[in-house]
């Protein structure tokens, strides 16, 4: 694969803040905020619909879980995404929430999404549209089309343990890796054999936390040892 001008092999996952302000009050697309709806309510970029469900998209029944069909269904047709809707996902958390947003669309079949690059701080610090005004769109139909190539389950993930065809990538943060910050867990420590990158590493500092170019990022992954011919798990 080619890289775009702005560094990026797939910069078609990626929505520019000039493509988006440019799309505001095109029907075909709708804005996600993915911060809670509390922080959506103060302010959120013009048009946007905000979750007024866990920003993760918990299973209500199972919280362990991402939503189940029926459920993911319902909160897409909801926010009026249709099967051609482009979705543009953001966040309020450097990437984190928009980005699970982004998985679960895919893990649903609905491959036209995209994740603001650089996320509300970049939109707010270069100045374009916000509003507080909460948009009602027209309710859609939503078909999910589950993917399950997109998820490692838990056999599967435990079986390859000791592989040295398979990279298992943690992405926590460094207290995380190491055992100092449970997160509330009652087992703490890191998968065996696993290498650790923390997922800040791939984003531009604040206020712009758009992605590091493709060059940039290749790079931190060749030096943690995580290379194309490995198989990678990320968690």
């Amino acid at each position: 694969m080619t890289q775009s001008s702005a560094g990026y092999v797939r910069p078609e996952l990626l929505a520019e803040p000039d493509w988006l302000e440019a799309h505001l009050d095109d029907p075909n697309v709708r804005i996600i905020d993915c911060a809670t709806f509390d922080l959506y309510q103060k302010a959120h970029i013009k048009g946007a619909v905000g979750l007024r469900v866990n920003p993760f998209i918990k299973d209500a029944n199972d919280p362990l879980h991402v939503m189940p069909p029926d459920q993911f269904a319902k909160l897409m047709g909801d926010l009026g995404v249709g099967p051609d809707t482009t979705v543009v996902s953001y966040d309020t958390a450097g990437g984190v929430p928009a980005c699970r947003m982004w998985w679960v669309l895919n893990h649903y079949g609905h491959t036209n999404a995209k994740v603001l690059n650089g996320g509300w701080e970049r939109w707010f610090h270069e100045g374009r549209p916000i509003s507080r005004d909460i948009p009602s769109p027209a309710a859609a139909t939503f078909t999910p089309v589950v993917d399950d190539s997109v998820l490692c389950p838990l056999d599967y993930g435990i079986s390859r343990v000791g592989d040295e065809g398979v990279i298992f990538l943690d992405v926590r943060s460094d207290g995380e890796w190491t055992g100092e910050n449970s997160r509330g867990n009652k087992r703490i420590g890191h998968v065996p054999g696993s290498v650790h990158l923390e997922w800040t590493n791939f984003m531009n500092p604040e206020p712009n936390r758009s992605w590091k170019s493709a060059e940039e990022i290749r790079a931190l992954l060749d030096a943690a040892g995580v290379t194309p011919d490995k198989e990678v798990i990320t968690y």
